[in-house]
């Protein structure tokens, strides 16, 4: 009976221990889109916004302070060599420790952008999550449209319909070719769930306050204030296969 009694104080110590405010994946685009220098300062902010004290406050706040967090880069596939497998944040030092695996990674490009693969894989590393999170988040950086693999739309309904959260921050450096913006595109095709929002950056300069901001917001459970845009009575929704449309008819010249 002691016995029983022990093993089960283990078992429910266990689970406690198991239990975050959040399960997060860091899904970071990698293509060749990007130059060098850009690739370089992405990953900075990154690196910069996990340690900063803003994040740091934002996870001891939670119900139970501590969060879990994985990362991973893709471009036309989720690149696995790329992967930091998850770990718990609980401490500052939690969060350096993630911060400099994620500094040490080689910076490495990749063709094409598959948005649906980078949402697929988030998606299957929740669901193998040893955590048990009351949010789970697929955090989306990417500077162009779905061109690659399966749909966009059809990889986030179903990232949905399995409870997770899907947030967008849209690399508005260039022209994406996404009628109406980037980030209008992320909006209507890539990001999804209760409270799901997507932050645009204009200049790179802009990417490590943005990146702590989307973390903040997404560890505290909040929602950025909504843009109001005026739009036509009647205007169509943004075309989400307007990437594959587009690499098509460049292949097709």
């Amino acid at each position: 009976m002691l016995m029983s009694l022990a093993a089960t104080s283990t078992t429910a110590a266990q689970a406690s221990r198991n239990e975050v405010d959040v399960k997060l994946v860091l899904a970071v685009d990698v293509s060749r889109s990007m130059d060098y220098e850009e690739m370089r300062i992405q990953r900075e902010g990154y690196v910069e916004a996990i340690k900063h004290r803003e994040f740091i406050n934002a996870v001891r706040n939670g119900l139970t302070g501590r969060i879990a967090i994985s990362y991973f880069e893709w471009a036309g596939f989720a690149m696995p060599e790329s992967a930091i497998d998850w770990q718990v944040i609980e401490t500052e030092q939690d969060a350096i420790d993630f911060a400099n695996k994620l500094e040490e990674r080689p910076l490495n490009f990749q063709r094409r952008t598959s948005i649906s693969s980078a949402i697929a894989e988030g998606a299957a590393m929740i669901v193998s999550s040893p955590y048990r999170g009351s949010r789970e988040v697929i955090d989306v950086s990417g500077d162009g449209t779905n061109n690659s693999g399966n749909p966009v739309a059809p990889a986030r309904d179903k990232a949905v319909e399995a409870g997770i959260v899907i947030n967008g921050l849209a690399l508005m450096l260039r022209p994406s070719g996404a009628p109406g913006g980037l980030d209008k595109y992320y909006a209507d095709c890539v990001i999804g769930g209760p409270g799901s929002f997507v932050l645009p950056v204009h200049k790179i300069e802009d990417f490590a306050i943005a990146v702590r901001r989307k973390l903040v917001l997404e560890i505290s459970g909040l929602v950025p204030p909504a843009t109001v845009h005026k739009v036509a009575l009647g205007r169509p929704a943004v075309d989400c296969m307007v990437g594959e449309r587009q690499w098509q008819d460049l292949f097709d010249r």
